[in-house]
């Protein structure tokens, strides 16, 4: 009736490199496409209170990766993994990892998320049909999301989270991790720079991943050459007062008037500068002021 399958460990349909952690679940209960199972894996988690900024991030980096043939792997929560599944749809395939039954929506919000990583992708669990949320169950989902991913991406994470586990897993199972840093006053940017500090990659673009998984990517993607940082601005050329402007405009809300006694110029030279900007889509609006686009 749901349209399940059930993928035991002695199927030829059973992930491989879930095989290799030390305790592979017996079953996989399946909706969708389980042939994405068998094709090279990221994992993107993080924060369920994300900032816009971790948001639009998560969704970047997962566009680009679906995009060269990466399957993005998340967990369906909201924030950082919620934000994951919408990019890698607009270009290609996702798998959602779920701690409860595959026949259960959780949370209920997420219903036509799931409808349409069903249809695009796949939703899978070890947890049979009906299985109900408990907090127990979300652990043994973090080692399944690590465990099908050739490296887990964390966006952001408070220093005590569900995304910390996954990766700690993912170091156990000898998967490579990946942390994205932001800013130091951001109480969600703190587990990424955690996991900096224990060993896992600093990331500011997808090439940077790329770069650290090419061999074992590249039998299976089409791959592109490192990104060219030369050009920040997209290629766009701006005028001396635009640049200058742009240059004090963080990634997080820069205020008005932080801006115009930063760049050291008038009201209206600013104003001007930053309606340029935005028609460019270098900065945006945001409650407070402005901030720069990534």
């Amino acid at each position: 009736q749901n349209q399940a399958k059930i993928i035991t460990l002695h199927d030829e349909q059973y992930p491989s490199i879930l095989k290799e952690i030390h305790d592979p679940p017996p079953l996989l209960f399946v909706r969708g496409d389980e042939a994405l199972l068998q094709e090279p894996q990221l994992a993107i988690v993080g924060s369920r209170h994300a900032s816009p900024v971790g948001n639009e991030l998560a969704q970047m980096f997962a566009k680009a990766l679906a995009n060269i043939g990466i399957t993005v792997t998340s967990g369906l929560a909201l924030g950082i993994d919620a934000a994951a599944h919408l990019g890698a749809l607009q270009t290609g395939s996702t798998i959602a990892v779920l701690g409860t039954g595959i026949d259960q929506v959780y949370p209920k919000r997420q219903i036509s998320l799931m409808a349409e990583v069903i249809e695009k992708g796949c939703v899978v669990s070890e947890f049979p049909l009906g299985t109900q949320p408990a907090p127990h169950n979300f652990p043994r989902r973090n080692r399944i999301i690590s465990g099908l991913s050739l490296g887990t991406l964390v966006v952001e994470a408070a220093e005590k989270s569900g995304s910390l586990v996954t990766a700690r897993m993912a170091m156990e199972q000898g998967r490579e991790v990946f942390a994205i840093p932001g800013s130091v006053h951001n109480p969600v940017s703190r587990g990424c720079h955690r996991l900096i500090k224990q060993g896992a990659k600093l990331v500011e673009s997808v090439a940077d991943i790329i770069e650290e998984l090419d061999a074992q990517l590249r039998p299976f993607t089409t791959l592109p050459q490192k990104e060219d940082t030369s050009h920040e601005e997209g290629g766009q050329n701006l005028d001396l007062l635009e640049q200058q402007v742009l240059d004090v405009v963080d990634y997080y809300v820069t205020p008005m008037d932080k801006i115009i006694l930063n760049a050291g110029l008038s009201t209206d030279k600013v104003s001007v500068a930053l309606i340029q900007l935005e028609l460019l889509g270098l900065v945006e609006v945001d409650v407070g002021g402005y901030r720069r686009r990534p």
